[in-house]
């Protein structure tokens, strides 16, 4: 089973590197962009074959190491 897990800062959570790629496509020509969030993505294998252990191990890794749960919200998504 494969974890797919979206990391992305909460709401009110000033983005920086967000703001920097706005600016960026702006001078590029991009035109009508706005409201850039950026984030990160990362997928890990597991060998667990329940749905709902894997979701519950991966809840974990996020609530662990994966997302500082302070200023970050995290999706799962799992696939088989």
């Amino acid at each position: 089973m494969k974890a797919r897990i979206t990391v992305t800062l909460k709401t009110g959570v000033l983005d920086p590197q967000g703001k920097a790629i706005e600016h960026a496509l702006s001078a590029l020509g991009f035109s009508g962009v706005g409201g850039v969030r950026q984030g990160k993505f990362i997928e890990v294998e597991l060998a667990e074959k329940d749905e709902g252990k894997a979701r519950a191990a991966v809840s974990s890794m996020c609530e662990k190491l994966l997302a500082n749960t302070v200023i970050e919200n995290y999706a799962i998504d799992l696939v088989d």
